[in-house]
């Protein structure tokens, strides 16, 4: 009879193949990751059949962990530009508590180990943020043009923003307001 799996486990390994992946990149051996999680390589397999699966799981984790925290106190009865200040600050919150984790989803967003399911639920757990976005292009500035080249536009300043806050945390609060008021300038 197979042992129970631990949450806990489970969560180790999820965290040591983002710090493993941050340092080391998708190459890294899976027994460097189950090291860095404190178990058996073999105990890996057990929660994840594949690196492949281990890395799909990690990118929809990551990414829903971003969407929930993007919409964390979600002011839903405030004006459009409220709601989108709010959405700003917590995702440039977010990129400047987890740096780690928001270089490993850029990096396992651009890799051909994630699954087209995967991409899919990932856009799933964006539905919010996707939805505000849509109305936010409805009447603005990007509306004739495709949601992706929209999207790609407001993702250009967030990284950007995101990048000078990590390396210039003593001005992150400055950088986020400047890159927000360029976004909406972009977008309204």
């Amino acid at each position: 009879m197979a042992r129970p799996k631990s949450e806990d486990k489970r969560n180790a390994i999820m965290e040591a193949t983002a710090r493993v992946i941050a340092a080391q990149g998708l190459g890294a051996p899976t027994m460097k990751i189950a090291e860095e999680a404190g178990v058996a390589n073999g105990s890996l397999f057990t929660y994840f059949e594949t690196k492949t699966e281990l890395f799909n799981a990690l990118y929809l984790e990551l990414k829903s962990g971003l969407a929930s925290a993007a919409l964390d106190g979600f002011p839903a009865q405030a004006d459009l530009r409220t709601q989108v200040s709010h959405v700003w600050s917590n995702w440039m919150d977010w990129a400047l508590s987890n740096p780690s984790h928001r270089r490993v989803l850029a990096v396992l967003s651009l890799s051909d180990e994630i699954t087209p399911e995967s991409r899919v639920a990932g856009h799933k757990a964006m539905t919010g943020l996707a939805a505000l976005m849509k109305q936010v292009r409805a009447n603005g500035s990007l509306r004739n043009v495709p949601p992706e080249f929209a999207d790609a536009i407001m993702n250009a300043l967030a990284e950007t923003t995101m990048d000078f806050m990590i390396r210039d945390p003593g001005n992150a609060k400055k950088h986020s307001k400047a890159g927000f008021e360029a976004l909406w300038r972009a977008i309204s």
